[in-house]
């Protein structure tokens, strides 16, 4: 494959494959605000080892203020990296979540908390640990290359190219008659779908979201059938996430 695959290694290095930490510019403004961590409800399951990836946002109410809110997470069972941790309204956090081997068989509730100045907002979600393994990364890392090898010569302004580098994490690791398998650069989340079936159903989808300042796909693409070599085709874009 040409694009470059990174899978996520130890957590101290996570930071730097995945985006850059918030800095806190807190300058004490009480603007009430309300924050929004999505999904609220993951599909299927999740695993010990996988990176689940949510995203917080939040809303000024009774006015608008440009002072950071800070992003803090608590998921006991769980390591957590938190990415672009102070935003305002329009940019978007990522709390990664990690679930431990330990909670396999139980649950993680991750907690996410707001700050800015006096004022908070939290919310919190619940989700369950399985036992399972991750085998569909090396098939995932097969379908991204040849979707980027098509976006870097048919869509230049995304900034994909065979020279990209992606972390990758699996994803509703349960699910078997589709699978799914999620790939993130600095700047994209690539979010890859495939039917396990022959030709011609053997279809593949692509949908990217742009960091930090969207949290739903911009783009999709599909490949209606992966071993009768079908070049990808613009398709309708899903409203949420896939987690």
């Amino acid at each position: 494959m040409k694009g470059k695959m990174i899978i996520f290694g130890a957590l101290v290095l996570i930071p730097l494959i995945f985006g850059h930490a918030g800095c806190s510019q807190n300058s004490g403004d009480d603007t009430p605000f309300e924050i929004t961590v999505s999904p609220t409800q993951l599909n299927g399951h999740s695993i010990a080892g996988q990176k689940i990836v949510f995203l917080v946002t939040i809303a000024d109410e009774g006015g608008s203020s440009t002072s950071t809110v800070e992003i803090s997470a608590t998921a006991p069972g769980a390591e957590i990296t938190i990415l672009n941790g102070s935003i305002t309204q329009g940019e978007v956090a990522e709390i990664m979540v990690t679930p431990s081997a330990a909670s396999t068989g139980g649950s993680i509730q991750l907690t996410v908390k707001g700050t800015r100045g006096t004022i908070t907002d939290e919310e919190s979600l619940n989700f369950p640990v399985i036992e399972g393994m991750d085998d569909r990364q090396e098939y995932a890392g097969e379908l991204m290359g040849k979707f980027v090898s098509w976006l870097e010569a048919n869509h230049p302004e995304l900034g994909i190219s065979e020279n990209t580098e992606w972390s990758g994490t699996t994803v509703s690791p349960e699910w078997l008659v589709v699978s799914h398998y999620l790939f993130f650069s600095d700047e994209w989340e690539a979010h890859i779908s495939w039917h396990v079936m022959i030709a011609p159903y053997d279809w593949s989808k692509l949908d990217l979201r742009h960091r930090f300042d969207e949290t739903a796909p911009s783009y999709a693409f599909e490949i209606s059938s992966v071993s009768g070599g079908i070049n990808p085709v613009p398709v309708e874009v899903p409203e949420t996430i896939w987690r």
